[in-house]
């Protein structure tokens, strides 16, 4: 539940009306390309976690396979991203309450957000664990309404409907109205929202069984998320025509308000409300987690290991959340600028953090301690294709207007943080 909680986000409900725009009916084959990267990504870090579970996860596993400066560069850059990304989670999530609450400015609802779950991080971790099912529940149940609904429009059991069938799958230009061009820039809009499974295998780790539980978790979540995310794009260009599909609106209410559905929007935007506050939730745990992970080995101050009596590294937790209340200003003086810059800083980090699972992976694999719960497909071909589908992910966006900035600024960041990696490897050597 904690894999679906970090991933099913605005990024689905909202932004992937960006990728309908582009690709038509098509953005069924790009979900189903962006999925496959990901699942071939937490398969290699399930592989590696399952064996090895540690609460730094994937930074523990670059520090074994390449060295400290490996370990010391993806975790504060998975840092960095989770900080910056959960800070515009709750801004979104005020931009939403001041809708409803106009009186109370957005600023005091960042605020009361970014306290409401520093407390609930601050307390012990079951309680984290059971926010965050309720979290995921909702949105879960959101989902399966959705598809039922959307199911039954279909076939025209819904009353007011009539049988749509596959008309808006094979109208309006074909399954593909801009060719594969159109489904890879479906692919460059939506790959991005898989991120968030990685948190998985750092949770995990704090469960009673951790190898067991990583591979229970890696195996359930990546094939329900793609489930839930091909099956919510299958029925949304089945049920209306993808030329109507406008980007910045939810697609979602567009197809409830079609079959008629009562106050469609409201109900998407209690979701989205939802889906926003637990990312934040779920990122938070994510940020704390990691940085107490590298403060463990040396690569962060050692004041983040003080652990409370519940085992909530509150140091950790408080490190993570500076940024969060910084934003609170941030919104009221530079809320375009700033944001944005942030926003394109951490755009393509994702990528570079994968990019460092995959090459983990191919250098730990004969190195394992432990006969791990699952294992990497076609080993070591399907690591090289997930490898050479990051950069050819990489390689689009910098061809892509939109999506030059975001790589640029994200080389820039992963570049200042191996500087600084570099700098501590020479010191470490001359000590």
């Amino acid at each position: 539940m904690l894999g679906l909680g970090g991933v099913i986000g605005a990024g689905l409900f909202v932004g992937s009306g960006a990728g309908i725009a582009v690709a038509g009916p098509g953005i069924v084959l790009s979900y189903l390309i962006a999925g496959a990267l990901a699942m071939l990504v937490m398969r290699m870090l399930g592989e590696m976690s399952s064996a090895m579970p540690a609460s730094g996860s994937f930074s523990v596993h670059a520090e074994r396979a390449l060295g400290r400066w490996a370990g010391f560069s993806v975790g504060w850059l998975y840092w960095f991203m989770l900080v910056v990304v959960l800070a515009v989670e709750a801004t979104g999530a005020a931009t939403i309450a001041n809708g409803w609450v106009p009186g109370v400015p957005q600023w005091a609802w960042v605020l009361l957000f970014m306290t409401v779950f520093t407390g609930a991080n601050l307390a012990a971790v079951r309680n984290f664990g059971e926010s965050e099912f309720w979290f995921a529940a909702l949105k879960v149940c959101a989902i399966v309404a959705f598809l039922v609904l959307g199911t039954l429009a279909v076939f025209g059991v819904l009353p007011d409907t009539s049988a749509v069938g596959l008309t808006n799958l094979t109208g309006q230009g074909g399954f593909l109205p801009n060719g594969w061009q159109g489904v890879v820039s479906g692919v460059l809009a939506v790959v991005f929202a898989f991120g968030g499974l990685e948190v998985v295998t750092i949770a995990a780790a704090e469960s009673d069984d951790p190898a067991r539980a990583v591979g229970r978790a890696v195996r359930s979540a990546v094939w329900r998320i793609l489930f839930f995310y091909v099956g919510s794009m299958l029925v949304i260009v089945t049920v209306l025509p993808w030329t109507v599909q406008e980007a910045g609106r939810s697609p979602y209410v567009a197809v409830l308000d079609g079959i008629g559905v009562p106050g469609a929007g409201q109900i998407m935007n209690i979701v989205v409300f939802v889906a926003l506050l637990s990312a934040l939730n779920a990122n938070l745990y994510g940020a704390s987690r990691m940085v107490f992970s590298l403060a463990e080995r040396g690569e962060a101050p050692a004041s983040l290991l003080r652990v409370s009596a519940g085992g909530v590294p509150r140091r950790a937790v408080l490190a993570s959340v500076v940024f969060g209340f910084v934003s609170v200003v941030l919104n009221l003086v530079w809320p375009e600028t700033v944001f944005l810059y942030l926003l394109n800083a951490v755009g393509a980090v994702l990528l570079f953090v994968w990019g460092l699972i995959a090459v983990s992976q191919l250098r730990l694999r004969s190195r394992l301690p432990a006969e791990p719960a699952l294992r990497m497909w076609g080993f070591p071909w399907l690591t090289w294709v997930a490898l050479a589908g990051m950069v050819a992910v990489l390689v689009l966006m910098l061809l892509d207007e939109a999506g030059r900035p975001q790589v640029l600024w994200s080389a820039a960041a992963t570049a200042l943080i191996l500087a600084v990696a570099g700098v501590r490897e020479a010191r470490a050597r001359r000590a």
